[in-house]
């Protein structure tokens, strides 16, 4: 077995061991860290497909993760509230099912990507960057300017969603779903990179004039994997919102979409568990420096400096022996 299915046998297996140690030894706290890495490594699992497969650079990956988010709080608190849902003539009732939330948020932000998708792909490049960045934008500006939900203040919800057979509101069992989620997208990930889908996307990150003359559309592929990226992101958003009881605009921003971008490159673009790696290094570093100083970022930046430079296979290159600069 080669250091790299080493790595990407052992790495989820690391995260869950790391709850269930804290689990154990009383300290919850660090259950809902391991839970919020886990979270984070989803979307950047989702950007992954896009920007690892296939080679799309996209800063507006929050409108995703947003809309999953806001799926989650908008039907949460009409259930909370008794209020049904009004879309046009028809009445939907809120709920609290997390798989129905979860539905919901995937099928929001798979629809949103066709349109954002089919726009953005017509450019390339820096301009494919700012179609993204401003489609981010304006969910954010919109999340902002709704005050039925809250608008600048965001929107809480006091009851954090239920699964069947399962109390959520017990730190490690609201992170078995996670781990769970988590571990299905890397395997729908592993399975896309293998799949002759798979192939034909990293085909066409490579040449794209090759793979159209063997009768291949590249930007048909390219939607997918985009399509593919923002439900998973979505999922994410879904489970970030419920993991905090409250969605706000900020899950929009654009720093939030470099966060996610910043826990792929850390990690390693185009890696099966870099995502994982990135997004729980971030989560460390957050918790650890940001107890020291509010500048953590300085750290971090610092990092993310020396993986660019020395080591552009991430942090998965590193532990593999794979990195070059």
């Amino acid at each position: 077995m080669t250091a790299e299915r080493w790595l990407n046998a052992l790495v989820l297996p690391a995260l869950g061991l790391v709850a269930l140690a804290a689990h154990l030894g009383d300290a919850p706290f660090t259950v809902t860290l391991a839970t919020r890495a886990a979270i984070f490594a989803l979307a950047a699992v989702g950007l992954n497909v896009a920007l690892g497969m296939g080679g799309l650079v996209s800063l507006g990956h929050a409108a995703f993760f947003g809309l999953g988010g806001y799926a989650m709080g908008i039907l949460a608190w009409h259930a909370q509230t008794y209020q049904p849902l009004q879309i046009g003539p028809l009445a939907i009732a809120g709920t609290t099912s997390m798989p129905v939330v979860w539905l919901v948020a995937i099928a929001a932000s798979a629809l949103a990507a066709v349109p954002i998708g089919l726009l953005a792909l017509r450019t390339a490049g820096v301009y494919f960057i700012m179609i993204t960045l401003a489609f981010g934008q304006m969910f954010y500006f919109f999340a902002i300017s709704w005050p039925a939900y809250g608008g600048e203040d965001g929107l809480s919800i006091y009851v954090r969603n239920g699964f069947p057979g399962l109390n959520t509101l017990v730190p490690i069992q609201f992170f078995g779903l996670v781990f769970g989620l988590l571990c299905g997208a890397c395997a729908l990930a592993a399975f896309l990179r293998r799949s002759p889908f798979g192939l034909a996307l990293n085909a066409a990150r490579q040449s794209p004039e090759r793979v159209r003359a063997a009768g291949i559309e590249p930007d048909r592929l390219r939607l997918a994997a985009f399509v593919v990226s923002a439900a998973i992101t979505g999922l994410a958003g879904a489970l970030f919102a419920d993991l905090n009881r409250f969605v706000s605009p900020a899950m929009f921003s654009w720093q939030l979409s470099g966060e996610i971008m910043v826990f792929v490159i850390l990690g390693g673009v185009g890696r099966l568990m870099g995502p994982v790696l990135g997004a729980a290094l971030f989560v460390a570093m957050e918790h650890v420096l940001g107890g020291i100083s509010p500048y953590w970022h300085v750290f971090l930046g610092l990092v993310l400096l020396a993986v660019v430079l020395f080591a552009r296979g991430g942090i998965a290159a590193l532990l593999t022996g794979r990195a070059h600069g």
